[in-house]
């Protein structure tokens, strides 16, 4: 497993490498000049001559790379241009946010996807089944802009039992030590804050999850399917083992691995910040970060939010390489 797992990680040096030249690259791409195109065509020479300084724009580039890898090294994601401020410090509380967010969803989307797909596979071509892929098919093809709109109708101006908008109460604002809000809630000893900040996470969490949730319930059942034909499934059953004991421990555990890889896939994309619902439920995510950043043409910032956004998601790739290896050992052979 130690070797795998190294080799695994030696895998990933040519694809950072790659990637930090993509992201290096962004501002070298801009048509013309990049610092005029930055500062817009009234900007004085002067002005432009100081931004290309500030940018390195001015060096050789080969240097301006190395000076960014350099950089990079030593958490340097580079100063925004609207705001002046240190971008790894300034992304944080956006990227927490997106994670906290995250989680909820792929836990929504995987609890009832999985457990949605096995009951499928098990009773196929039962109500059940009908009723439960249906709604799949309806999850995957309904646009997120309208159920998170139709949330905010129903949920919270007709019902009133879920805020619609933002992370928390902004009247009584969470005293943030790692700004993921419900950790930060329970250290300060806030279970009335704890309960505010879940309650504004259910409605963007229950949107950002339903597509994830019917992939993962269409994927699950189909290699369910698969696997419950399967002479050993039949072998045990004979053995008079109980039903469920089959399907779950000894029919999932086969076919978790196609499963496994939707989670990964589905937690990398909506981890690269679902712009749409951060922008309908106001969430203060890296999505918005971006989006923000590319209409103020606040370039590094765009730069090194797409570095992160990549880092994380070829992360989340070799952790689920390294679960393939663990649930069936024969592929780290």
């Amino acid at each position: 497993m130690l070797a795998y797992t190294i080799r695994r990680l030696l895998m990933l040096v040519p694809v950072l490498i790659g990637m930090s030249l993509i992201t290096f690259s962004i501002i070298h791409l801009i048509p013309g000049n990049p610092a005029q195109t930055i500062l817009g065509e009234q900007a004085t020479p002067q002005a432009i001559a100081q931004l290309e300084e500030q940018l390195g724009l001015n060096e050789p580039y080969l240097i301006q790379y190395f000076d960014y890898v350099g950089g990079l090294l030593q958490g340097d994601l580079g100063q925004s241009l609207r705001t002046n401020a240190d971008i790894s410090r300034e992304i944080w509380p956006f990227l927490a946010a997106t994670i906290e967010l995250t989680i909820f969803a792929m836990v929504f989307a995987v609890i009832v996807g999985v457990n949605a797909g096995i009951v499928s596979a098990w009773k196929q071509n039962s109500l059940f089944d009908y009723t439960a892929m249906l709604i799949a098919l309806i999850g995957v093809s309904m646009p997120i802009f309208w159920l998170g709109l139709m949330q905010q109708w129903i949920f919270a101006q007709e019902l009133g039992w879920l805020p619609a908008f933002g992370r928390s109460n902004p009247r009584d604002p969470v005293e943030t030590v790692t700004n993921f809000y419900l950790i930060d809630t329970l250290l300060s000893g806030r279970p009335d804050q704890f309960w505010n900040s879940f309650r504004h996470l259910v409605l963007p969490g229950l949107a950002l999850g339903t597509i994830p949730m019917a992939i993962i319930a269409r994927m699950t059942r189909s290699s369910m399917l698969e696997v419950l034909r399967s002479d050993y499934i039949r072998t045990v059953e004979a053995k008079g083992i109980h039903q469920m004991t089959v399907v779950y421990r000894h029919g999932f555990k086969n076919a978790v691995i196609p499963v496994l890889t939707v989670v990964g896939l589905q937690t990398g994309t909506l981890l690269g910040g679902a712009i749409l619902t951060e922008t309908i439920f106001s969430w203060p995510g890296i999505g918005r970060y971006v989006f923000d950043a590319i209409g103020n043409r606040d370039y590094p910032v765009i730069q090194s939010g797409i570095l992160v956004i990549a880092t994380m998601f070829v992360f989340i790739n070799l952790i689920v390489d390294l679960l393939y290896s663990y649930i069936d050992p024969r592929i780290k052979y």
